[in-house]
């Protein structure tokens, strides 16, 4: 019965969401089509239509169900934010009505306008917006009333369970009734009993027949998972039998393993695979804007690239180009491309500077380096000294957005988690780039870049992209 009433509810999101679709296409066909609109909505409710038509229509229902299925995360999970429901809502919307204008265009519809797709995307996010509003009240003032309540256990009697129930328990909408603890062996021998709030249930040597004899919909793992492991799997196996929802509420030390996970077979063999980012249309779509951009802006500044490298080698002896080797993704070295900005001899003049650098770690940084040719200072004001990093983009071995490249002395001293920027494709511009730039410490540094690995989205990409411009047009921590 849980599972069907869990079906039902998925079901009723994914109608409300397509109906919405739908209502929106043909309102702004008949507001914003036109006369011809307005024909077009009347022949197709009354006159007889070829194959084609009921071909054309079913396949742009069958692309939007896809469509929605792929980007909306069609769970009914009780933990997902309003907000995180709408983003996803207007991402797929979105993609829906590039969708309705395609659709114009291979099979002629004429009436389906700029102004028709427009009115189609703000419809239908406001009835999607909405439809889930409504949805969500609904289910907000049931579970408040008593209805559609699960019941939850907790395996483990520790700070973090205590306060994860408590926070449940205060929120009605979530409609969780806490049934009580599961203690282990060593939580029942120290002692440390659960908040006189809510009951011990059983040890766990016993959980086997709790969950035999007790009514139980949900079981959340407390448990260090790196000291409980063989415990833990355990439970994943009776909860498997019995058809409950498990959730693990790790560690923030074993978060790293449990977040990327997903099961594969081969030879028959179960394989647990661990990785950290598997959103691949994601990272398709961040290769296609680096090759788009880069290729575009490496042809139209083909005239302030010449300008600058004359500027440079009339101003300052030595090449116009800075070649360095840096460390890219997963370790894999490369020669990095810039605008000199520097003296010829500035690596043999570093060693005499040490005992003036402002930045802690390996990074190496001093205010007012004389080593910075007067053209170099306005480059690097500007960042143009970067743009020849555009054609490390283009060849694939940076993108537009990620962490900055190091050198390889700079990754010998990195701490063992540090390490982690390197599983992702150096950048011209991160977080750290939009977050304060040369006024951060390297320890700020270094979080940022790993808060973007944990994070990362092409959409996030955007935003940087889209933050990064005004920092730059106004030389905001350049140095």
């Amino acid at each position: 019965m849980m599972r069907l009433r869990h079906k039902l509810l998925i079901q009723a999101f994914r109608l409300s969401d397509q109906v919405s679709l739908w209502v929106a296409l043909f309102v702004s066909v008949a507001f914003f089509g036109g006369p011809r609109g307005h024909v077009f909505l009347r022949d197709f409710a009354t006159d007889y239509h070829p194959m084609m038509d009921f071909i054309a229509v079913g396949l742009v229902a069958l692309i939007w169900w896809v469509a929605f299925a792929l980007i909306i995360q069609y769970d009914a999970n009780r933990f997902t934010s309003f907000g995180t429901a709408v983003a996803d809502a207007l991402r797929a919307t979105t993609l829906c009505s590039f969708q309705v204008l395609m659709f114009a265009e291979v099979f002629d519809v004429n009436m389906i306008t700029g102004r028709v797709v427009a009115g189609h995307w703000l419809l239908a996010s406001a009835l999607i917006i909405l439809g889930r509003g409504v949805l969500r009240l609904l289910l907000t003032l049931l579970r408040k009333s008593g209805y559609n309540r699960r019941n939850v256990v907790f395996v483990g009697a520790n700070p973090r369970s205590f306060k994860l129930a408590a926070s449940m328990e205060v929120k009605l909408e979530l409609g969780y009734h806490i049934q009580g603890f599961v203690l282990t062996e060593w939580e029942g021998a120290s002692g440390e009993v659960t908040d006189p709030r809510w009951p011990v249930v059983c040890g766990l040597a016993d959980f086997r027949l709790y969950l035999e004899t007790g009514v139980v919909d949900e079981v959340m793992v407390c448990l260090p998972v790196e000291e409980y492991i063989r415990e833990i799997f355990q439970i994943f196996g009776l909860c498997r039998d019995q058809g409950l929802v498990v959730r693990v509420v790790p560690d923030l030390a074993d978060v790293r393993l449990l977040e990327r996970a997903q099961v594969e077979e081969f030879d028959g063999q179960q394989l647990v695979t661990f990785f950290r980012e598997k959103l691949l249309g994601q990272l398709l779509a961040k290769r296609i804007l680096d090759v788009l951009v880069s290729g575009v802006l490496l042809i139209l500044l083909s005239p302030v690239l010449l300008a600058v490298a004359l500027g440079v080698k009339l101003t300052s002896p030595g090449p116009v180009l800075f070649s360095q080797e840096r460390v890219g993704m997963n370790k894999r070295k490369f020669q990095l491309f810039k605008f000199r900005s520097m003296v010829v001899n500035a690596e043999e003049l570093k060693a005499s500077l040490a005992s003036k650098n402002e930045m802690s770690g390996p990074a190496f940084k001093i205010k007012n380096d004389p080593r910075i040719t007067n053209v170099g200072r306005i480059l690097r004001k500007t960042s143009i000294d970067e743009l020849p990093q555009l054609w490390n983009v283009l060849k694939g071995e940076m993108s537009l957005v990620g962490p900055r490249p190091p050198l390889p002395k700079e990754v010998e001293q990195y701490e063992w988690l540090d390490r982690r920027r390197l599983s992702i494709k150096p950048g011209i511009t991160c977080l750290w780039q939009v977050g304060g730039r040369s006024n951060l410490s390297f320890e700020e540094w270094m979080e940022l870049d790993k808060v973007y690995c944990d994070h990362w989205s092409f959409w996030l990409d955007l935003k940087i992209l889209l933050k990064t411009i005004p920092v730059v047009l106004l030389g905001k921590g350049a140095s």
